[in-house]
Parts: structure tokens; C-alpha cells; sequence
């Protein structure tokens, strides 16, 4: 139930990216066996990524969220490609703060206000476009917010939600990113504001949606749209053993060497999805001869 709407209305006067992400959250929360509160934080990072991973251009083009906030749950990192396939990590997937006092979890303490929110855009240019914006509330959904207003010039609305469920399995997850187009006019986005003011909770709409589609009709109720396309996406990790290789070559020939003549093999694990590589001694050997190649 990992699905997307991209959507305009009639009059060509915003663009939404609309989101049911509950599978992919689940299987994020199932790798990196994160707490209730982790689990909403990086869920609510790799549900915005994943959507701006879809705003892509070029069929190779990445990007990469990062969040330092200086909060308990450490650094947050998001990866997604242009299909909106996304992967991520959270420095603390243990996280544990006190429930807000209306019993939600509190991710802006867990990720904390005092720091930044950077997205790099690598589209195959000389150099990866790099904006960076000091986090406002923590919360994810407005910060990511905040960077499209701040750094991108374009004026964004940003929902996003996860519900835990008792086990600590993902129940629902998803939510929203939309655009206005140069041409909006006021009346316009004076109805769309109070439209979003009036949602209680992003969340409790995403549970109450048996469908994607359900929950773009209600969030659009009023308003006549159009869907553009239907993607599906997913929590994918794309790490390979030459990339693991590039990271032991990146030690340096001394510590390589060490390596291998002290402990005789390597094992390394991949902060995405946890897989490990296992380097033996031939393996270690074999790169150490193509260096000197």
C-alpha cells in the first residue's frame, strides 16, 4: 500500500503529491527496529524524501535529506531516487521522549530545533545542488515546508503523518506535498489554506482512508482536480559490494593493509537496510591489488 497521486486542479493552480506510505514506513520500521517515536520521525523523513524524490527531472537524479537537529534521535538521513524509491536511517532508532500532553508523540524534542535540515539534489552536473535551512519546529512536515519556501522559491503546503499502532507495527503512514503554480490566484489560496487549517489531524485522515485515492478526495473535497499519475513506491536500498569496496578503499592503503595482515578479513554493514558484507582475506588482497593497478 505504497502509492502516489500526482494531481492539478482544473485551472492549472497548484500541484499535490498525495501519499499512502503505510507499507513502506512498516518495512523501515521492521529493518531498523525502531521505537514508536523513531518510527514516526524517520517515517515522516522518508514520506516527504520519497515525494521529493518524485519532483525529480532525470531518471538517475537523487536526492538526500539530512536532518541534524541536535535532539536525541541524532542525524536523520533520507535517500531517494526519481522513481520515489527511498531509503533511511536514523542515528537512535531507540529514541524515547515523554508523550505530549495530548498523548502524541513528540518528534520535534526527539529531533530537536536547533539545527538544519539540508537537501542535496545530485542531477549528473559538475557539482550537486546543495540547500540547506534552519530547522523550524523539528516536526518534519513544516521544516520541509520552510525549505521550499526559503530555499526553492516555491510557496508549499506539507502534511505528513505516522500512526503506531500497540505493537509498534506502522498502522497508517502517508501524507501530502502541494505546490502553487506562478498563476494562483488569491482566492484561491486563501480557500486552499482553510482547507488545510481545518484538517485536526493529518494522521486520523490517513487512518481513516481505506484508499490513497480516498484520502486525495478528501483532502481535495471542494476543489475540481485532475490526477496526472499513479506511481507506486518503496523503501529500497540500493547498496552493492563495489560500493562497500569504495568505502574500504576510502580508509587508505596503511589501514587497508592493517587490516588485512592484522585481523585478515572485514565485515561491513550497510546503514540503510543492515546488510552485511563480509571481506576475507583473498577479498581484502584483491583490492589491494587493483590499488596498485
Amino acid at each position: 500500500m505504497n502509492k502516489v497521486l500526482i494531481s492539478m486542479d482544473q485551472n492549472k493552480n497548484f500541484r499535490a503529491y498525495t501519499a499512502f506510505t503505510t507499507d513502506m514506513v512498516e518495512k523501515m520500521r521492521d529493518i531498523h527496529h525502531t521505537s514508536p517515536t523513531a518510527s514516526a520521525v524517520l517515517g515522516r523523513v522518508i514520506t516527504c524524501t520519497s515525494l521529493m524524490g518524485l519532483m525529480l527531472k532525470g531518471e538517475k537524479d537523487k536526492l538526500t535529506a539530512i536532518i541534524k537537529g541536535g535532539g536525541p534521535a541524532g542525524q536523520i538521513i533520507a535517500v531517494s531516487d526519481s522513481k520515489g524509491n527511498v531509503k533511511g536511517y536514523i542515528e537512535n532508532p531507540n529514541v524515547d521522549v515523554p508523550l505530549k500532553s495530548e498523548g502524541k508523540l513528540d518528534v520535534g524534542t526527539a529531533v530537536g530545533r536547533d539545527g538544519t535540515l539540508t537537501v542535496i539534489k545530485d542531477l549528473g552536473l559538475h557539482k550537486p545542488y546543495i540547500g540547506s535551512l534552519k530547522l523550524i519546529s523539528g516536526e518534519i512536515a513544516e521544516d520541509f515546508a520552510g525549505y521550499f519556501a526559503y530555499s526553492e522559491q516555491q510557496p508549499s503546503s506539507v502534511m505528513t503523518g505516522v500512526l503506531v499502532d500497540t505493537d509498534y507495527s506502522i498502522k497508517a503512514a502517508g501524507g501530502c506535498i502541494i505546490q502553487m503554480m506562478p498563476d494562483a490566484t488569491e482566492d484561491l489560496i486563501s480557500r486552499l489554506e482553510q482547507k488545510i487549517n481545518s484538517i485536526v489531524s493529518v494522521t486520523g485522515l490517513i487512518d481513516a482512508s481505506e484508499s490513497v485515492k480516498g484520502f486525495h478526495d478528501t483532502l481535495f473535497n471542494g476543489f475540481e482536480m485532475k490526477i496526472l499519475e499513479e506511481r507506486t513506491v518503496d523503501f529500497k536500498c540500493d547498496c552493492t559490494w563495489e560500493r562497500l569496496e569504495s568505502a574500504l578503499i576510502s580508509l587508505g592503503r596503511k589501514e587497508l593493509e592493517k587490516i588485512c595482515h592484522e585481523d585478515g578479513e572485514a565485515e561491513l554493514t550497510c546503514h540503510f537496510c543492515l546488510k552485511k558484507y563480509h571481506f576475507d582475506k583473498r577479498h581484502l588482497e584483491r583490492i589491494l591489488s587493483e590499488i596498485e593497478e
